[in-house]
């Protein structure tokens, strides 16, 4: 059985049922979301289950084309790791900690982008605490500046840090959302760009309450 065989049956078999019945993701402006790449999904971390969440908002028939970045350190190490992470879940691994410059850590993702994959890309770098936006690094101008017609589109995630935090590997059942921005464009403005995007992924005031418009 091939790995994008593998990939299906994973999402659809275990990925989208436990989504359903245990988590419950309410999605807000699915619309939003690519139909094609090249194209970066840009989310705040705060779980292990981000990138997995990403992937099954998407229809099935684009999982092949989905990579999500991911760090080499911690999903490389082991043989069967390594195998699931690269294989079945279709990882883009890239070196977070050690030298290299940017253009050597990113260069797989922007190759990724270049054949036409859809890429989610974390841009705070690492899992931060829930519902929390730490300081967003600039590997995402580096990328969109080689790229410039590449499309963002920013998701903010809401409730997965409470589901599985960094550092639980025992899930919680937790109701949580997701809203999909609107659709990011590199105008040439580093300072600028950056800023649209932290606001996108900035969680609302508390008293802001979300309608549930559907779930994955």
């Amino acid at each position: 059985m091939g790995c994008a065989a593998l990939r299906l049956l994973f999402f659809l078999l275990v990925v989208k049922p436990f989504l359903l019945l245990a988590v419950g993701i309410n999605v807000r402006r699915r619309d939003r979301l690519p139909r094609r790449g090249p194209a970066l999904i840009v989310a705040n971390h705060n779980s292990h289950l981000d990138a997995l969440v990403l992937m099954a908002m998407l229809p099935l028939r684009l999982l092949p084309r989905v990579r999500p970045v991911a760090s080499a350190e911690y999903f490389l190490r082991g043989r069967w790791r390594s195998w699931f992470a690269t294989r079945v879940i279709g990882i883009i691994p890239v070196a977070t900690c050690g030298g290299g410059s940017r253009a050597e850590v990113l260069e797989p993702v922007r190759d990724a982008l270049a054949v036409g994959d859809m890429v989610i890309f974390f841009p705070e770098g690492t899992r931060g605490e829930p519902e929390c936006l730490g300081k967003l690094k600039t590997g995402i101008v580096w990328l969109v500046e080689q790229l410039p017609e590449t499309p963002v589109h920013p998701v903010r995630l809401s409730g997965l840090g409470k589901v599985l935090p960094k550092g639980h590997w025992l899930p919680v059942p937790f109701l949580c959302d997701a809203w999909v921005g609107e659709t990011l464009r590199w105008q040439g403005d580093r300072s600028g760009f950056m800023a649209a995007l932290a606001a996108s992924l900035t969680p609302p005031e508390p008293q802001v309450a979300a309608v549930r418009e559907g779930q994955i």
